[in-house]
């Protein structure tokens, strides 16, 4: 079964599928929705510290595997003798401007000086939450490669970044690192930072072949037939790294939530299932809390295994593990 290509309608990038994106055409019963919400939002106690023990690092997984999570997207990625960083986001918000905008529920675990070595950097779109401008500076300069799909180089250019050390990528394309593959897959989801210049740039999902592992990063999506067609031709897979917050009733074609996720960890053959994207921003109208105690009551309903380390912890893939991390921050009488 063959991935599709992306396709565009004029300048402007489509989904596999229609989609709706929730936007300006909902943006009034959305507002309506945040003024009349009671959820917690956003944590009424501090969230962390988390600290990483970056000595961890000196010593390989014990059995090739090892994922450590900065918080939402942002991933430490060891595999099989290679480390791989996604959607590194490290400013303490996600907006045009660090004076507005959602702001992070906990700082990052270990600074970006204290990252170790770095084989290669996947950026999944060009959305703020997953493509940080003052990150992006950090690496200019220095000798690691980028993936990043149709577009997105034009900032990381701007920003910095050789264009010699960008592998620019379609849907159905492989990126070879050592001795990986790196495909970039199909999303439902969409891009720009701003009102103006929607959808054109790409987003993608990717999975990451190893000589002994595979590893699927989701990044943002809503629910595809997509994920059935990548877990025929790719899976199955050891981990699945699976978005689960910033969804709500307005736009369920763009994030899947809890329990669409456990779905697509299902249609992509997981074994082990790792949430991403939650308990870091406010992007949308559910409790801070919520995605994480849901996704543990669907995992049960439906036999999934799944991998809950708190930030920062570096924390070997060996089979299911969940820290419960979130209860300890969760308020009196929820």
């Amino acid at each position: 079964m063959s991935i599709p290509q992306s396709r565009k309608e004029g300048p402007k990038f489509i989904n596999t599928i229609p989609t709706k994106e929730g936007g300006l055409d909902v943006m009034i019963p959305i507002l309506k929705e945040y003024i009349n919400n009671k959820a917690e939002n956003s944590p009424k106690k501090p969230l962390g510290p988390f600290k990483t023990d970056i000595s961890i690092y000196q010593s390989p997984p014990a059995n090739g595997m090892r994922i450590t999570w900065i918080g939402h997207s942002s991933l430490i990625i060891e595999i099989d003798g290679i480390r791989i960083l996604t959607d590194p986001v490290w400013s303490q918000r996600v907006s045009f401007s660090q004076l507005i905008g959602p702001k992070r529920f906990f700082q990052p675990p270990l600074s970006l000086e204290q990252l170790p070595p770095i084989d290669v950097v996947i950026c999944s779109h060009d959305h703020y939450d997953h493509l940080d401008e003052a990150t992006i500076r950090f690496f200019a300069g220095k000798d690691i490669p980028f993936i990043t799909p149709l577009g997105v180089p034009t900032y990381l250019i701007k920003w910095g970044i050789s264009p010699q050390l960008i592998h620019e990528v379609d849907w159905g394309d492989v990126v070879t690192i050592k001795n990986f593959s790196i495909t970039a897959c199909p999303s439902r989801h969409f891009s720009g930072r701003g009102i103006t210049h929607r959808n054109e740039t790409l987003w993608a999902s990717f999975v990451i072949k190893g000589p002994q592992h595979n590893i699927y990063f989701g990044a943002d999506s809503g629910w595809s037939p997509d994920f059935e067609k990548i877990g025929e031709t790719y899976g199955p897979f050891d981990l699945t790294l699976l978005e689960i917050g910033a969804y709500g009733k307005y736009w369920p074609d763009i994030h899947m939530g809890p329990d669409n996720a456990s779905n697509a960890h299902l249609a992509l053959k997981g074994k082990l299932m790792m949430p991403i994207h939650w308990a870091t921003f406010n992007l949308a109208p559910h409790a801070w809390y919520e995605p994480g105690e849901k996704l543990v009551a669907f995992a049960q309903q439906k036999n999934i295994d799944l991998l809950l380390p708190e930030p920062g912890q570096p924390t070997d893939v060996t089979g299911p593990y969940n820290s419960n991390w979130w209860q300890r921050f969760m308020s009196e009488g929820n």
